[in-house]
């Protein structure tokens, strides 16, 4: 008899165990109420909640894991006081009048420029929460910032969105400080290529070191194969950044986008 309700409290307990993951894996996302349910797997299992693969609805989502180079156009809404207060996806309480953002796939706490193609007005926002879970739609803006890019009364815009980089950095989880809109203290670079090969990035470095005053190689992993990226200038506003970028693509380095310094 011991050992049979000793059998009897192992049970429970994994039930119990198996309950509580259950409820850990589905749970409401912040954007639209819609059922989510995390994806674990052996891959997965060491990484941050919100940098795990995810279901909403049964469309499978798969987080960046880098942001760089990262450009898409669409549509963006917004959303606002249903949900001021609340924990966005990465944890942090959504403040409707800041300037923040919802993406589906992007890294958290990356900022990104978003420009309103309609009356070409720009802002800079930092991603804290996934979504929109709605067809066509690419992001989500806080209430602040859909006003400032003049779609409030619209509810929609047609944007353009670029990935910048992180202002300040979480040594855990690389999530930027939390000041809306607070872009002004970054600088920026312009990255023209990326070599499997070091020699051939660094003879492009001494040549345009001269040109632009500084530039450097940053290296990294991609799929197993170390890259070694070229990276020129150091620009105080991401307008100057923006300027360099026109004239090397119409120097012949068609490939380069603007980076922020992290």
């Amino acid at each position: 008899m011991k050992n049979q309700n000793s059998g009897l409290m192992t049970l429970l307990f994994l039930v119990f165990r198996l309950s509580l993951y259950f409820a850990f894996v589905l749970f409401l996302a912040s954007c639209g109420g819609h059922t989510t349910r995390v994806i674990e797997t052996l891959e997965t299992r060491e990484l941050e909640g919100w940098q795990k693969p995810y279901e909403v609805d049964g469309q499978r989502y798969q987080p960046l894991r880098d942001h760089q180079g990262f450009q898409q156009r669409g549509i963006a809404s917004w959303y606002g006081r249903k949900f001021h207060g609340r924990k966005t996806s990465n944890g942090e309480i959504y403040d409707m009048y800041g300037m923040s953002a919802a993406h589906k796939t992007l890294p958290m706490g990356v900022y990104v420029k978003v420009t309103h193609l309609g009356n070409n007005r720009h802002i800079i926002v930092r991603v804290n929460d996934r979504g929109p879970f709605v067809a066509g739609r690419i992001i989500d803006l806080s209430y602040g910032a859909a006003k400032q890019l003049g779609i409030v009364d619209s509810g929609t815009a047609q944007v353009q969105i670029q990935a910048l980089g992180y202002r300040a950095t979480d040594q855990n989880r690389r999530v930027a400080s939390n000041q809306p809109g607070n872009y002004d203290s970054a600088s920026f670079a312009v990255q023209i290529g990326a070599f499997t090969t070091s020699k051939n990035a660094y003879l492009l470095v001494e040549k345009m070191r001269g040109r632009y005053g500084k530039a450097v190689v940053s290296t990294k992993m991609s799929n197993g194969q170390q890259l070694y990226r070229v990276r020129v200038g150091h620009f105080k506003s991401l307008q100057q950044a923006e300027t360099a970028v026109y004239n090397l693509i119409s120097g012949g380095f068609s490939g380069s986008y603007v980076v922020a310094f992290d």
